[in-house]
């Protein structure tokens, strides 16, 4: 994606708390096939690990898992297992792949909200405010029900999603009045043994990662106080979201960070 030096967000830790915010990130695979498209895409949740939180250099890395009968796993599956395949390792895939992760908080930003350009000189046109990361790396494919690994991995996978949605997104914490988290032990393990025959697990070694926070900052401060005004009027759960998210960017304008 094109990403003005304005926009551009370079601080890694900011970036994983997107992608912790919100998870569920579309794979975009490039794969050649006879059988299955080029280009395919799905909306997948995603556990992001980092050995080192403190760090602003480790990119981490994206686990994930996805239906076996899904037209985009067959053709990962197709690329690993075929005869013609020259490529060292194994499960990996060789082409790289995309994961795409979106603030759900975005809007078109009329031009009706810059109070200074607007009056002054008429010349403004509509935009759209938005924030996204980008996460490009080599995926792993763990599809062999059989294998130990394929299992060991999905337990892990299913587990630690679950963890991560049941107190990050949900916020069931069991504690000051909060309900108790739904634990995967809850379902018969015979249960969860069949469900993990029908998927596969993926996972990404993060080699690069691009993010983008466009949130009015590129406009003069009588502009950007006129967007945190003209979306606080609209009165809306959306309105105000985005206000906030203008406003944090104004205040690091002002403060030079």
């Amino acid at each position: 994606m094109q990403i003005r030096a304005v926009h551009a967000e370079t601080r890694i830790s900011a970036l994983h708390d997107l992608i912790r915010d919100h998870p569920l990130g579309i794979l975009t695979t490039a794969i050649p096939s006879d059988k299955y498209a080029l280009i395919q895409s799905s909306h997948i949740p995603w556990v992001l690990d980092v050995q080192d939180e403190s760090s602003e250099s480790q990119l981490g890395c994206l686990r994930g898992h996805v239906a076996k009968g899904n037209p985009q796993s067959k053709a990962m599956i197709d690329s690993l297992v075929s005869p013609e395949r020259k490529f060292d390792a194994p499960n990996t895939l060789e082409q790289e792949v995309l994961v795409l992760f979106t603030n759900p908080v975005h809007s078109y930003v009329t031009p009706k909200f810059y109070t200074e350009t607007k009056p002054s000189t008429g010349k403004v046109v509509p935009t759209w405010d938005y924030m996204a990361v980008q996460a490009y790396g080599k995926a792993t494919i763990y599809h062999d029900s059989k294998a130990p690994e394929t299992g060991d991995f999905l337990s892990r996978q299913i587990v630690d999603l679950t963890n991560h949605m049941e107190h990050h997104t949900m916020g069931h914490t069991g504690t000051d009045g909060r309900p108790k988290p739904w634990l995967v032990s809850e379902a018969p393990e015979s249960y969860v043994e069949i469900l993990k025959k029908a998927i596969i697990g993926i996972e990404i070694k993060i080699e690069r990662l691009e993010g983008v926070t466009k949130m009015s900052q590129e406009k003069g401060e009588a502009d950007r106080l006129g967007v945190i005004q003209g979306f606080t009027d609209l009165n809306s759960a959306l309105g105000r979201d985005m206000a906030k998210l203008v406003n944090e960017r104004h205040e690091m304008k002002k403060t030079g960070e």
